[in-house]
């Protein structure tokens, strides 16, 4: 079996900018097992996977270790994918996801896709997520499964270095720090080390949580936003009703083709599940 792979740099209009997602277009699902394996091979923060299934398609999403529920990046690459690889000619496409249905459309030479948009609680301070990151939070949220940690200051972002250890223990799998922006609304970073991503280069499914936040507090419904990561990325962002609706520019570096044997397949079936 040989199937066709794409490695796009989401949320950038240059290469090794961005955040890379490797996207494999299937005609059926191969083995969970498999696929697991494949992300873990590529060793990106996010491995996309999807089959067409009528007017739209089912879409996956493997970190190194593990399936997860959103990916927000790894869509726009899929959608980048299916709008210059494969000539889908309808200008929005629609995805099935583990968290509903999803849309990514196009937009001159950007794409935007729809996601929900997840408010936050607020937390009282914690001191074990102070002593991961190094320094203490103003206000700690919860959004979802990801903690927002809020700052004062872009510079307060930029100088975390945080203890990942520390952090991959945490009740909560994700951790986002946040602060007002220098020369946009905000900023932001993204740690996963529970999922097999340190620092994520920028993170779609972060500004579901990041959009509602910065829309209320700034009083305004479309941000401007920049996650400093080491790669960075800039995302337009508007909060529309219960979903958030972000655009983004993605390029494609790598095209490359897997050679899986039909042994392989078929020991797919039968490979455990990483541990987490």
């Amino acid at each position: 079996m040989h199937l066709l792979q794409y490695q796009v740099d989401a949320f950038s209009d240059k290469p090794f900018q961005g955040n890379p997602a490797a996207v494999c277009p299937l005609s059926e699902w191969l083995p969970d097992p498999l696929m697991q394996a494949l992300a873990n091979e590529n060793n990106l923060s996010e491995t996309a996977f999807f089959v067409p299934a009528g007017s739209h398609f089912d879409l996956r999403w493997f970190t190194p270790t593990s399936e997860v529920d959103l990916c927000g990046h790894a869509t726009l690459a899929s959608a980048h994918v299916l709008f210059h690889h494969m000539n889908w000619a309808a200008p929005e496409v629609l995805f099935q996801t583990r968290s509903g249905r999803l849309r990514a459309r196009k937009a001159d030479e950007r794409i935007i896709i729809d996601l929900p948009a997840w408010p936050a609680v607020r937390l009282r301070d914690d001191a074990s997520i102070t002593a991961a990151l190094g320094m203490a939070p103003r206000e700690l949220w919860l959004s979802r499964d990801y903690y927002l940690a809020l700052f004062d200051a872009e510079q307060s972002v930029r100088r975390l270095r945080p203890d990942m250890t520390a952090l991959a223990r945490l009740p909560e799998w994700g951790l986002i720090a946040t602060a007002p922006g220098d020369s946009c609304d905000f900023v932001s970073r993204f740690f996963a080390p529970a999922k097999g991503v340190p620092e994520d280069p920028v993170t779609g499914s972060a500004h579901c949580a990041l959009t509602p936040f910065w829309a209320e507090r700034l009083g305004k419904t479309r941000l401007d936003a920049f996650q400093c990561s080491l790669r960075g990325g800039r995302l337009s962002c508007e909060i529309v009703g219960d979903r958030v609706e972000i655009a983004g520019s993605a390029l494609t570096v790598i095209e490359s083709r897997l050679n899986l044997p039909d042994q392989i397949v078929e020991i797919g079936r039968e490979m455990p599940r990483p541990r987490v």
